[in-house]
């Protein structure tokens, strides 16, 4: 009955509806204290710290999807997944636009500079640079010209850039790594699920591949 009444909500179209504005939130919590005119002590550093934060933690949410749908049976759970994926990329462009315009001012030499001298920014741009392909592929019409099997290869890269962003947190704070350490843990556990999950679907098809009756031999007359 539960999974019946969670599975009518999540089929609902409004659900949907709901959920983008959620995802809104973030955005609406940072630029508050601008609106109201709230003195911050560092503004640049408040903007890039909540919107890496948050293209993180969507991240990790996307990531979570595909567990928690075969966890609590609710396949329903698929719809959410592009969008959550697609507000990583937001927030995480928001992250990456005041480093370029605020921080460098668009300077491209000081940019490379950074990329160069400092990990943790290299560390990052990797983390975006691999977004991207990735945000552009979402759609049903790019999972048709790349089919299937193409498609969800070229998606796992979604994990290579989140372990970038947690170790580009976690350079970049250098001593208050509680929340880069918590999110390398949630990391942990959806990869080694990950590995679990392609370890026992191969276990299977070897199991059903020895069970298979192998063809009779044609005799030939001589």
């Amino acid at each position: 009955m539960q999974n019946y009444l969670a599975s009518k909500i999540l089929s609902s179209k409004w659900t949907k509806a709901v959920l983008f504005l959620v995802c809104l939130g973030p955005l609406a919590a940072i630029v508050w204290p601008f609106v109201r005119g709230y003195t911050l002590a560092n503004p640049l550093e408040f903007i890039q710290h909540a919107t890496g934060d948050w293209a993180l933690r969507f991240l990790v949410i996307t990531l979570t999807i595909t567990p928690l749908r075969q966890v609590l049976h609710l396949p329903e759970l698929i719809r959410f997944r592009r969008m959550l994926g697609l507000f990583a990329f937001f927030y995480a462009c928001l992250h990456f636009t005041t480093y370029l315009w605020f921080d460098k001012l668009f300077d491209i030499h000081e940019i490379w500079k950074d990329v160069y001298k400092r990990p943790f920014i290299t560390v990052g741009f990797l983390a975006f640079t691999l977004l991207i392909p990735l945000a552009i592929t979402s759609t049903a019409g790019w999972i048709r010209r790349l089919g299937g099997r193409r498609w969800r290869i070229l998606h796992r890269a979604i994990y290579i850039s989140a372990v970038c962003g947690v170790i580009h947190y976690y350079w970049q704070v250098k001593s208050a790594v509680i929340r880069p350490l918590t999110y390398a843990a949630i990391l942990g556990l959806l990869l080694a699920w990950r590995v679990g999950e392609w370890l026992l679907r191969r276990r299977r098809t070897a199991h059903a591949n020895a069970a298979a009756p192998r063809p009779t031999p044609i005799k030939v007359s001589q």
